[in-house]
């Protein structure tokens, strides 16, 4: 029998999914109120469920990015470091981007503060 993933994998998972299913509001029952979002393709960050929302609305009206969990590895202090295959498409289907990324979680009380965009983890790609 597999070890089951811990709580944060698969809130991870979760968000992961929601996500690419275009379901803010279940992306958003995976974050803590105040959370911290970076704006991938703008920069900087929006912080709270509101601002996420109008952010990824505008963002899936310009784009159609999907992202895949690849791997996960835990860090210190609660933070979860995932490989990330980003394959980011324009609105007519074309690819602009197909490339893996890292994504750094916080997690507080279970649910997510803050996501970072950094390098990938050493993995091979």
């Amino acid at each position: 029998m597999p070890d089951k993933p811990a709580p944060e994998i698969e809130l991870i998972r979760a968000a992961y999914a929601a996500f690419n299913a275009r379901d803010i509001d279940a992306a958003l029952a995976t974050m803590t109120p105040d959370v911290a979002w970076p704006k991938a393709f703008k920069g900087g960050y929006v912080h709270g469920h509101q601002a996420i929302r109008a952010y990824w609305t505008e963002q899936w009206s310009e784009i159609n990015p999907h992202v895949e969990p690849v791997a996960f590895s835990s860090e210190d202090a609660g933070r979860i470091l995932v490989d990330v295959h980003q394959v980011v498409r324009d609105l007519a289907g074309a690819v602009l981007a197909d490339e893996h990324v890292g994504h750094r979680f916080t997690i507080k009380h279970g649910l997510i503060q803050t996501m970072e965009i950094c390098p990938p983890p050493l993995s091979g790609h």
